[in-house]
């Protein structure tokens, strides 16, 4: 992850210099995409600039496409597409926040359950909306869910 003091489209243009100067297109690659999905959507939202916080939504975006592709090109023997997918992945990868690891977003989703009141799963919006809001970019929504259902389900009297 980028130093605090540098927004991180910042640092994606410098490390995308520097990928030029050693011409390493593996890497170009992956920030050529990120760098036309960043303008695409500050162009679309009409918005000068993006934040930190959308920037790195964009990345996810980027990140999940990426793993199913590779997922696909498996399926399909296609062992050197998914392997230029794995590359550009590893290098998007680079930009995320460090992720949560299994028992700290444990810890989370109970410490939410517990601040909303959640009595079962007719409580899973509410839930969701306030822990995907404190883990954005930190852990994978299908996850979250999973265990949020899990959690609520065992609380059903």
């Amino acid at each position: 992850m980028p130093n605090a003091e540098m927004m991180l489209k910042e640092k994606i243009s410098q490390d995308f210099g520097e990928a030029l100067k050693k011409r390493d297109e593996r890497k170009l690659s992956a920030l050529r995409l990120l760098r036309t999905e960043i303008k695409k959507r500050e162009v679309s939202g009409h918005k000068k600039e993006l934040t930190d916080p959308e920037i790195i939504e964009a990345i996810q975006s980027l990140v999940k496409q990426r793993r199913e592709s590779i997922r696909l090109f498996r399926e399909g023997h296609r062992e050197d597409l998914a392997q230029k997918e794995e590359i550009e992945l590893q290098t998007l990868l680079q930009y995320l926040p460090q992720p949560l690891s299994p028992g700290e977003l444990e810890t989370l989703i109970d410490q939410v359950i517990a601040e909303t009141q959640a009595e079962g799963p007719k409580d899973h919006g509410k839930v969701m909306k306030t822990i995907m809001a404190r883990v954005s970019g930190r852990a994978d929504g299908k996850v979250v869910t999973e265990i949020v259902k899990q959690k609520l389900s065992q609380r059903v009297s």
